[in-house]
């Protein structure tokens, strides 16, 4: 059984899923490379099966019907047979020295106490910023041992995105993890869905990922991200629907949870703040509503909270207070 499964979601890549793919089989033997090839309409399938000819031994392609980023990275996820598995996007790229860091600690783990989730930090790729931002968890984890939810102290603004993830496979299988087809921002349901399944956790303090970002096309850019609200809105209630049905947890994991709620309840009110049409005003009001109507007791600790307080300030003044205080999470955690 190979060590790590890397799962490479591809759409129209063929100008950078060349540098990801050498970054990853660095790796050699002990990684199993999955491309799924989900419609692509340029060269990116005879990209990827030139690659598999090559490393017939590390590299499978998948080749699929678009579907979405969502019904790639379910695709790559059901095929995958390694003891581990993390999603890479085409147009990002992996650290070799953090990768070999990575493989030794999951080679030298006995395989009767593996850890459900292993941690690492990611550093921001932007197009035309001179200082490339590192998201790290020193000051919020424990450091290269294991450890449970109950130490686990991430201050607010900051959780775990989909590039500081690797699942054991067995989490993602009990999970029964199925991301929604042509659906973006479905990382954070990836990030969210299989947690209550994770118990044992170990925090590797190397900069394995790194999240290429900045282009005016990508899904995270603000503009896009605010034309395709409605996605991010669906996301969020989903998230609601799940957090409001889990199962009896660890009161620290739920706690996790619920805060990781909170951010991403805020990111989809503030972008609809800042577009600010009464249309997308009154779908802010329609989010908060169904909180209340699915979860009063969530709904409660969210209002109480400071972000939850900011987000409904009332009038311009309100607005802009919020649009304020988001402009300088940005420069803090450097997204978007």
């Amino acid at each position: 059984m190979k060590a790590l499964s890397v799962v490479v979601p591809c759409y129209n890549s063929e100008n950078y899923m060349k540098h990801c793919l050498d970054s990853l089989l660095v790796g050699g033997t002990d990684i199993e490379i999955i491309i799924v090839n989900d419609g692509s309409t340029d060269q990116t399938a005879t990209i990827a099966q030139q690659y598999q000819e090559r490393f017939s031994t590390v590299i499978k392609v998948i080749h699929q019907e678009n579907g979405g980023h969502g019904m790639a990275v379910t695709s790559g996820i059901r095929q995958a047979t390694g003891r581990y598995i993390k999603i890479v996007d085409s147009d990002d790229w992996v650290d070799a020295e953090a990768l070999h860091s990575v493989l030794t600690f999951i080679n030298n783990q006995s395989e009767m106490n593996e850890v459900d989730l292993i941690i690492n930090n990611y550093v921001y790729e932007k197009v035309g910023a001179r200082y490339k931002k590192r998201i790290h968890y020193a000051s919020a984890l424990p450091v290269n041992r294991e450890f449970s939810w109950d130490e686990v102290k991430l201050p607010v603004g900051k959780y775990l995105l989909m590039h500081a993830l690797i699942y054991h496979r067995s989490v993602l299988q009990k999970s029964k993890l199925t991301l929604p087809k042509h659906t973006f921002y479905v990382d954070n349901l990836y990030a969210f869905e299989p947690l209550p399944f994770v118990k044992k956790m170990y925090y590797l303090d190397v900069d394995l990922y790194r999240y290429f970002i900045g282009r005016n096309d990508q899904s995270v850019n603000e503009q896009v991200m605010i034309a395709r609200i409605d996605q991010q809105l669906f996301v969020n209630r989903r998230m609601i629907d799940f957090y409001t049905n889990l199962p009896e947890i660890d009161n620290d994991q739920r706690n996790y949870m619920r805060q990781y709620l909170e951010i991403i309840t805020t990111v989809s009110s503030v972008l609809l703040i800042k577009e600010g049409s009464v249309e997308n005003l009154a779908k802010k009001a329609t989010l908060w509503k169904y909180i209340a109507e699915q979860n009063h007791p969530l709904y409660r600790e969210l209002r109480k909270s400071l972000i939850g307080y900011s987000v409904n300030l009332p009038g311009k003044t309100g607005r802009y207070t919020v649009i304020g205080v988001y402009r300088v999470l940005q420069k803090i955690y450097g997204f978007n």
